[in-house]
Parts: structure tokens; C-alpha cells; sequence
């Protein structure tokens, strides 16, 4: 389930996300205005010995779980393009560096 939260400046918004991240058995607060696709979403990473591995973002680490999003209005459009696949399929498909895959994002 997606839910938009509306309202004006100074009505506890933002609180009322924390919150539900802290009750939540699993939650991952996040800030849209400072994450990018690779955080929100999953990334590859080169490790110190060469090698490729997976690192899941804010939606993969919250899978089965609450994610919160807060000032999405204020991310970059690329990013919010990254978010599309996880909020409408529930998952996310990475393929990059060799690893190709598909991730849960059940949030």
C-alpha cells in the first residue's frame, strides 16, 4: 500500500513518519531531499578486493516493512523515476557490473 501524506507546513508530518517507523516491526525512515536512487533503492559496490557485491537501499532493507519517505516532493526527478518499479511491482531489478537480479521491496 502507498500512502500520500498531505498537509501544511508545521502540522507534525514528519513526526507522524518517525513514528510509524519506530513501531513498525521493520521500518527505514528516510529524507528525499538527501537520497539518491542508489540509497533508496539498491547499489554495486567494488569491494578492496576487486570484486562486485549488492548493497540494498532504504526499500530493500525495509522490505516487509514500513519505508517512509519524507519530503518527496523535494527529490530530484531521476530518483523518484528509480522508485517507480519498487512502489508499482514490488520489486527492484538491478543489473550492473555482471549481477543481474531482482530484489523484494514488499514495503
Amino acid at each position: 500500500i502507498n500512502v500520500l501524506l498531505l498537509g501544511d507546513p508545521s502540522m507534525a508530518k514528519s513526526q507522524f513518519l518517525k513514528f510509524s517507523t519506530r513501531v513498525a516491526p521493520v521500518g527505514v525512515y528516510t529524507s528525499g531531499k538527501g537520497s539518491s536512487a542508489a540509497g533508496l533503492t539498491a547499489s554495486v559496490v567494488k569491494d578492496q578486493r576487486g570484486e562486485f557485491y549488492l548493497e540494498g537501499g532504504a526499500m530493500v532493507l525495509a522490505d516487509g516493512g514500513v519505508v517512509a519517505i519524507d519530503e518527496f516532493d523535494k527529490m530530484r526527478p531521476a530518483d523518484r523515476v528509480a522508485i517507480h518499479e519498487a512502489m508499482e511491482q514490488q520489486t527492484i531489478s538491478i543489473a550492473k557490473a555482471g549481477i543481474t537480479t531482482v530484489l523484494n521491496s514488499r514495503s
